[in-house]
């Protein structure tokens, strides 16, 4: 498959250029600072670009099968995430790709909290990422207005961080997924192996999913119990 991913040079993106280049698809990366062309792999297609500009985004899509977006904002300018989504709607909806969307964990509810979302629950979103979360919940707002456009949303856990390739995650919906002892996390390696694995198996189309940590080993009650 062709497939453009903008922000590829970020901790997520960079993760999924590499899982996409691994299963043999054509991967344009595309960054915003000319100064991280370096930092891509080269067996990908090194673009320049502006997701939140749509006539960059035709350019970049036409002729793709999928786009993927892994951008994220400095801090302070976290209202980018609406406009690069506005931006990347209106110039897919030209070129007929399909987006996969790497969102966030703050528009999921908090498990067994009567719907309390996670980004209201400072357990797992502390007032520094406050701002993000609220972003990445207007971003999935535009995105389910959308009519025009075939997108997916992928949430992560609550902590996606770098760490191991395991090739294994949970599925979720619209609820927060949590191990035992509470916790929420999946390493960018496997958000990344989930993400590809929804570009070559659509299962969630014009809808939100979630992925979380595989519970291997299994901690027992009686472990779960004594943390």
């Amino acid at each position: 498959m062709r497939i453009t991913v903008f922000g590829a040079a970020g901790t997520t993106g960079s993760r999924i250029v590499a899982e996409a280049l691994s299963r043999g698809h054509d991967v344009t990366a595309v960054v915003r600072d000319p100064a991280r062309l370096a930092q891509l792999p080269p067996a990908a297609i090194h673009r320049v670009g502006d997701a939140a500009d749509v006539d960059t985004v035709v350019e970049l899509s036409a002729g793709q099968d999928v786009v993927v977006t892994a951008t994220r904002p400095p801090i302070g300018y976290e209202h980018e995430l609406v406009a690069v989504a506005k931006a990347l709607l209106a110039g897919l909806s030209r070129t007929g790709a399909r987006l996969l969307a790497v969102g966030g964990a703050g528009s999921l509810t908090v498990p067994g909290s009567d719907g309390t979302l996670v980004v209201d629950d400072p357990a797992y979103v502390p007032p520094a990422w406050r701002a993000i979360a609220l972003a990445c919940n207007d971003q999935l707002a535009v995105f389910r207005a959308s009519t025009d456009v075939d997108w997916t949303y992928l949430s992560p856990a609550a902590i996606l961080e770098a760490g191991e390739r395991t090739g294994s995650y949970r599925l979720g919906a619209d609820e927060l997924l949590i191990d035992p002892v509470g916790a929420s996390t999946i390493s960018a390696e496997d958000f990344a192996v989930a993400l590809l694995d929804e570009v070559e198996r659509p299962r969630h189309r014009r809808t939100r999913f979630t992925v979380a940590r595989t519970l291997t080993p299994p901690v027992s009650a009686t472990e779960a119990a004594g943390r």
